[in-house]
């Protein structure tokens, strides 16, 4: 089944209906970030470079061991908020995030939904915990840049923002000049859920397996796509009934 939902399937269709302004999260929704250039091993890479300096106490066991990037850099901040060090490590998992951006993985049928949903007339934007930097060389790469520049949202040192606090959907709003209502977020991950909650935007799940599906309806999530064919399917509706 392409919709994994408890609910109505045609609030897929309602959803799309509505949205003046698509936010996209980066690393699931749109590629596998790290598909062709580990996150285990960036997340040991952070690891070993702190050791190195001596912060080895700096982690629980329990982060050291997470093989999540993105874990071990919040948890650097929770200690040292705004610090140098955190400022240092933030620049590190961007780089490797950037060298990541040349072998991510497309997720099936994105490319064509971002294009048509480009085409019938609504506005895209980037709302991600990566880099906006990592995001804007993978968008370049595939011939997508134009379809969200210049609004791309994502990672600054100020770690406190990053989702589930709704800070770089609310950025994206604001500067798209677009009420919570008229907009949808696609993302991947629980937070990305309690994010769009937060700001008032509704929400489209995508999970590329019926586990991460899972996850995300325990989170709260009404409607899930396992595939993105039926939105394009819709999109591509869409379309031709304006024509």
């Amino acid at each position: 089944m392409p919709i994994a939902t408890e609910n109505d399937p045609n609030q897929l269709r309602n959803l799309i209906r509505r949205a003046r302004v698509v936010l996209w999260d980066f690393d699931g929704p749109i590629c596998r970030l790290f598909a062709g250039h580990s996150a285990e091993r960036v997340a040991s890479d952070l690891v070993s470079w702190l050791e190195g300096r001596g912060l080895h106490s700096l982690l629980t066991d329990t982060e050291r061991e997470s093989l999540d990037p993105q874990v071990v850099l919040r948890a650097v901040d929770r200690r040292h908020p705004g610090s140098d060090l955190v400022a240092e490590l933030e620049e590190r998992l961007t780089q490797e995030e950037l060298r990541a951006a040349s072998s991510a993985m497309p997720t099936p049928y994105v490319d064509p939904v971002i294009r048509t949903w480009t085409a019938v007339g609504s506005r895209l934007a980037i709302t991600t915990n990566n880099s906006p930097r990592a995001a804007r060389t993978y968008l370049a790469g595939r011939g997508l840049a134009e379809c969200f520049a210049p609004h791309l949202y994502g990672r600054t040192q100020e770690l406190h923002h990053l989702k589930p606090d709704p800070h770089c959907l609310n950025r994206a709003l604001r500067a798209m000049g677009a009420a919570p209502a008229d907009a949808l977020m696609i993302g991947d991950t629980p937070s990305d859920h309690e994010a769009a909650g937060r700001a008032g935007v509704p929400f489209l799940g995508y999970a590329r397996n019926e586990r991460k599906a899972k996850i995300l309806r325990d989170a709260g999530a009404g409607t899930v796509l396992v595939s993105l064919a039926p939105l394009l399917e819709l999109l591509r509706s869409q379309g031709a009934a304006d024509r």
